[in-house]
């Protein structure tokens, strides 16, 4: 069953993603491309032939992605979270909203496949509107801005008739909870003037080594599949080594940083390993339920950006609640 009718009726709007050119391939986000020759008799190759095979393979990973750019793209990211937060960290806001806004951005081109047209100009207002209320107030004023996003998105989508707005609507909360309402909590995490720079800092490391360790691990250990149907190069000794690299670094930094107790940091690095994964393989069911490789491919050697903050939306909210615990304010 998919997430979003595609069998929903169709109205006109100047205001919504095209859908994305790559409709419907046959393969999924954590796949290689299917090798066309499978399903055709192969011709006889020529040594001309083999060597030009090689090659299209040049500087991919055993994950089937451009590495040297995937490492590239990856750096240039952190750099610019790293900068913001260590020359002014309010600067992180203007990162938020930017990232949340092409996050939003994306999904809405990616539903269109399924010819849902979910109004862009409401929903990434509605983006700033969540940062900086997540800012300045709290979560209270985030879940006001929530209901304020949608409210406006489905009234705008209204203007159309109530076909377009009955197909439209689940898009629209969707797209409104998923990116700009998970994200805005990293605008919590950096408000407290003490220590809210090495929140931040610690759960973007956290998921960062629990992508490495998950990724080293799968790749010369990985044996057993954790979710065939849903991610099929994911591996339940992939899946340990994240756990563990997040543990063991979170452990260490929160301890130098701000001096909370390795056990409280074993755990946080454990625990936000978890809903990383599972931010990663939510996004992996939404893709294979569109028919999507890739959210776009705005990023060489990521896909699109949400292909990258697919384990950051899960991780924020969760060490805001741990940090509650942990080292409340």
């Amino acid at each position: 069953m998919s997430y979003l009718d595609p069998r929903a009726g169709q109205s006109p709007g100047h205001d919504t993603a095209a859908a994305p050119a790559y409709q419907n391939p046959a393969w999924h986000a954590d796949e290689q491309e299917p090798d066309k020759m499978t399903e055709e008799p192969q011709a006889k190759r020529g040594p001309g032939k083999r060597r030009a095979g090689r090659g299209d393979n040049k500087g991919k990973s055993r994950a089937g992605r451009n590495l040297p750019a995937a490492i590239a793209v990856g750096l240039s990211l952190g750099l610019v979270v790293l900068a913001s937060l260590l020359i002014w960290p309010p600067a992180l806001l203007g990162v938020v909203v930017v990232a949340a806004a092409v996050g939003v951005w994306e999904t809405a081109r990616a539903v269109a496949v399924t010819g849902a047209k979910p109004p862009l100009i409401p929903l990434i207002a509605g983006t700033a509107l969540m940062t900086g209320l997540a800012w300045y107030e709290g979560t209270d004023a985030l879940t006001v801005g929530l209901a304020v996003t949608i409210g406006a998105a489905a009234l705008w989508r209204l203007a159309d008739g109530f076909q377009a707005l009955r197909r439209d609507f689940t898009a629209i909360t969707l797209i409104a909870i998923y990116v700009p309402f998970l994200l805005s909590f990293a605008a919590m995490l950096v408000a407290p003037e003490d220590d809210g720079t090495w929140r931040v800092l610690a759960t973007v490391v956290a998921v960062v080594l629990s992508d490495t360790g998950g990724y080293a691990a799968g790749v010369f250990l990985g044996k057993h599949p954790m979710a065939p149907r849903i991610s099929p190069k994911k591996s339940w000794e992939g899946f340990a080594g994240s756990i563990t690299a997040s543990a063991i670094g979170s452990g260490a930094l929160l301890y130098f940083l701000m001096d909370v107790p390795v056990h409280y940091g074993l755990m946080f690095g454990a625990v936000i390993s978890i809903v990383a994964v599972l931010g990663d393989l939510a996004e992996s069911m939404l893709k294979r339920d569109l028919g999507i490789k890739d959210m776009s491919n705005l990023l060489p050697g990521h896909g699109g950006l949400m292909d990258r903050l697919d384990s950051i939306l899960f991780a924020v909210p969760t060490a805001y609640l741990l940090f509650a615990i942990i080292a409340p304010n």
